[in-house]
């Protein structure tokens, strides 16, 4: 009911706002409104684009390194000093300048805040004068480079406790208003140095999927991301892309045997062995599961970062008489009902996903299909993350991840990050990948690093370990006007945040 009254409010606003057909204004029902404001320190722009704030590098279509606030940026020989050039010419939308010691305290308050990103490794933090940083690291660590790209820039002076529901910064839009549950409404930032966007003013809609796609029938939203299930109603006038993503779903396996620890319950008897977890990745059927599970709206998904150069892991072909023979080899036989037991275990678990989400509820209940005739009896449980939170460490759960940076891998995957919070939450350990991990954080550049983890991938992944069962990237659809132009799409990672207006300044209006 909500939604619709926020609809039929905003509909004649449009019209009346005299949107002609050469617009300057779009609306867009793209989701991503954020519990806790645009507030970098608290993970805005973390995933995605931060819009208000400049970050110092960004990335293109194909996710190489751009200037951004950085004209230059260098490493110490010992890996452990970045020193950072700014422009001149940028200032944040209340007309400041942008300084160095803006970009030092934004830094200092991201390391203080212990948000998302990663600056545990951060010693400090210093403006030389105007233009040049200098940040120290304790140790060298070279995914520190991601909060170049991801860490929007906020004013010393501007910045305090009601920042998030009131941005200033120096990116392509200033804010404007924001009617939280309902709309936010942004404006060009005429001041801003980089290539200036063509939409005077963007409305943003947080009217969920249902309500976005009621806007764009009644012609009052120009762009609308819709899940698998709604990808196929395209309303007349639009057309539907399915932007390329790492936005991944895997199902999580426990990997020590049971114990207890600290008052927590950690590891899984059936998942512990080796045989289940590789029986279970040779046995899913992939493109079954896109195809059932997201409609056909995904490719199938092999490890945490496919086709970024940090992969490492190949797509691999489904061998279902492997999987029985292998099973069969290590001493899983069938039971009376047909599930397997071996040593009085019976090959039977829990798959756990958030009871909110439709489409890892869909997952978790196609691969419970699919491993039935395997001889291992998985049930769907649908809970808060709350509930899930006290099992994920025993049980396995549908996770979501997916980022451009090769943190990601390091935090699935590190045996020093076992159970911290949502990082590497089945426990897994293995020296080889952590002395690959150290080389890569060592590395001169993030380019330099790649191949250590690519390598690291051979022993977590499919040809070793197999410590987790990938399954798909969903793919992020939109239903888009005809009319307009988004240019050249990123990969984009997990859906926090608004990925696809990282390339906004080429966006264009075509009709006349």
């Amino acid at each position: 009911m909500r939604q619709k009254l926020l609809i039929a409010l905003f509909i004649p606003l449009v019209v009346t706002a005299g949107m002609a057909p050469a617009r300057e204004d779009l609306v867009l029902a793209i989701g991503g409104e954020p519990e806790t404001g645009f507030d970098p320190m608290a993970g805005w722009g973390s995933y995605g684009n931060p819009l208000f704030q400049s970050t110092l590098l960004k990335r293109g279509p194909a996710l190489e390194t751009l200037p951004d606030l950085a004209t230059a940026w260098q490493l110490s020989e010992d890996r452990r000093v970045w020193t950072i050039t700014l422009r001149p010419d940028a200032r944040f939308s209340d007309g400041s300048p942008v300084r160095a010691q803006d970009v030092a305290f934004t830094f200092r308050t991201a390391r203080e805040a212990a948000g998302p990103l990663d600056l545990s490794v951060m010693e400090g933090a210093e403006a030389v004068d105007d233009r040049t940083l200098r940040l120290t690291l304790s140790r060298p660590w070279i995914t520190f480079a991601e909060t170049f790209y991801s860490l929007g820039i906020v004013p010393e002076a501007g910045y305090g406790p009601g920042y998030g529901r009131a941005p200033v910064g120096s990116g392509p839009y200033r804010f404007v208003s924001w009617s939280e549950g309902g709309q936010l409404i942004v404006a060009r930032n005429d001041d801003y140095y980089g290539k200036k966007p063509a939409f005077r003013q963007i409305t943003f809609l947080f009217t969920g999927a249902d309500g976005g796609l009621a806007a764009a029938q009644a012609g009052a939203a120009q762009m609308v991301a819709v899940p698998a299930q709604l990808a196929g109603a395209v309303p007349p006038g639009f057309h539907s892309i399915a932007a390329r993503t790492v936005d991944n779903r895997g199902i999580s396996l426990p990997f020590t045997p049971p114990r207890e620890e600290a008052g927590r319950q950690i590891g899984n008897a059936v998942t512990a062995d080796p045989a289940i977890r590789r029986a279970i990745n040779l046995w899913l059927d992939r493109e079954l599961i896109v195809d059932v599970a997201l409609e056909g709206h995904g490719t199938p998904a092999f490890g945490p970062a496919d086709g970024l150069p940090w992969g490492g892991e190949a797509p691999f072909a489904r061998d279902g008489d492997g999987a029985l023979a292998l099973l069969e080899q290590a001493g899983w036989l069938p039971g009376p009902d047909g599930i397997r037991v071996k040593g009085g275990t019976r090959a039977a678990f829990a798959i756990n996903y958030p009871a909110s989400d439709a489409t890892r509820q869909a997952l978790a209940e196609t691969v419970v299909e699919l491993l039935r005739p395997l001889g291992i009896a998985a049930v769907a449980k649908g809970g808060s993350w709350q509930s899930i939170g006290r099992v994920m460490h025993a049980e396995p759960v549908v996770f979501g991840f997916g980022s451009h940076s090769p943190y990601q891998v390091y935090a699935l995957y590190s045996g020093r990050l076992q159970g911290m919070e949502y990082l590497n939450p089945t426990f897994y350990a293995n020296p080889e990948v952590d002395t690959l991990f150290d080389r890569a954080q060592a590395a001169q550049s993030l380019e330099a690093s790649y191949p250590f983890w690519a390598e690291a991938a051979q022993h977590y992944g499919m040809a070793g370990d197999n410590a987790w069962a990938w399954l798909v990237n969903l793919d992020h659809v939109y239903l888009i006007d005809n009319c307009l132009d988004l240019g050249p799409l990123q990969v984009e990672p997990h859906g926090h945040g608004w990925p696809i207006t990282a390339g906004i300044a080429e966006w264009r209006w075509t009709c006349e």
